[in-house]
């Protein structure tokens, strides 16, 4: 649906980081006037009033994934929406998503609230399961907006950059024979294996991601879902990569040092020890910003995975929020 009005006097809320970072890359940065509580990037948006709130406390992993289940079985959403503060700043669209009511604000909420405005927004709705449905949405944001050519240079240039992923994936499978088989960690107790755009970009990148692969060779895989340790364990990655949900790398190293610690006062197995001991790297990565979100920074992502997953460090830009690691 075309916004009500276009340009720079356009009013945009962003419920959604991806969102956040695709509008402020097809267009002027102040059209942004209200953002939810996890659209940090760029910094320059950090100013604009937060509208939503999470439930959920963060306190380990095992305990986050107690809150979420208890309160999806009720029916109850994970976050709240701030319609009083949303209405003061009236705005002409609403960019929200309906892929995963974990990640961020659910659409039935946000457009029950949105139909009591005066006047009332338009609300785009995204739901991307994989990486060219990402690009699609910078298009689709773009057209929206008002800024359609800006869309298509930005989309044009990210294709470019994953061409050339792409390339090189093929390249060094070519050379080697073989695809890297990776484990890709979503969520950490229990863990949640890598799902949608995810196993695509590995695949793309050179790997192979056995646990959740692509449906067909240009398109994502299922959505993240748990396992067992001792089913990832069996996988035998070759590399591990974890990236968990909404993490930073300091949170997620706690994460694992406290699951190393807990398997070894228990004496039971541990897929963190048992890769370490394997020789396996682990890349702890930053995945609240450059996996989770699908929005442009998934082409970092993928200029990553095809130099850590094919252990040519050289091709991993050098900006990008990783490290390995130790115990």
């Amino acid at each position: 649906m075309a916004a009500k009005s276009l340009g720079t006097s356009l009013r945009v809320v962003s419920l959604l980081p991806s969102a956040a970072e695709i509008i402020c890359l097809v267009a002027p940065h102040e059209i942004l006037v209200g953002r939810s509580h996890e659209d940090d990037f760029p910094h320059s948006i950090t100013n604009r009033p937060i509208l939503t709130a999470a439930k959920t406390t963060f306190t380990t992993s095992e305990d986050v994934n107690r809150q979420v289940s208890e309160s999806l079985s009720t029916g109850q959403s994970l976050y709240d929406l701030d319609a009083v503060a949303l209405a003061k700043l009236k705005p002409d669209v609403v960019v929200t998503q309906d892929l995963c009511d974990v990640c961020s604000i659910d659409l039935v909420t946000v457009e029950r609230i949105a139909r009591k405005l005066n006047p009332v927004p338009t609300v785009i709705t995204l739901n991307p399961q994989n990486l060219q449905d990402v690009l699609a949405n910078i298009t689709e944001i773009g057209t929206a907006l008002g800024f359609p050519d800006q869309a298509e240079s930005v989309r044009s240039s990210l294709l470019q950059r994953v061409q050339r992923v792409r390339d090189q994936g093929a390249k060094l499978v070519s050379e080697r024979g073989s695809r890297v088989t990776v484990g890709f960690v979503e969520w950490i107790a229990p863990i949640f294996i890598g799902g949608h755009w995810t196993p695509q970009m590995i695949q793309d990148a050179g790997g192979i991601h056995p646990l959740n692969l692509p449906k067909n060779q240009d398109d994502g895989a299922g959505k993240s879902f748990p396992i067992e340790d001792q089913k990832f364990i069996d996988l035998d990655a070759q590399v591990v990569i974890v990236a968990p949900c909404g993490l930073d790398i300091p949170t997620t190293e706690r994460e694992l040092r406290s699951i190393l610690d807990k398997n070894k006062s228990s004496g039971a197995r541990c897929w963190v020890s048992e890769y370490l001991q394997r020789g396996v790297k682990i890349a702890v990565v930053d995945g609240n910003q450059m996996f989770n979100r699908p929005g442009p920074r998934l082409v970092d992502a993928m200029e990553f995975l095809v130099g850590f997953i094919n252990d040519r460090y050289d091709l991993v830009p050098s900006d990008f929020p990783w490290k390995l690691f130790t115990p």
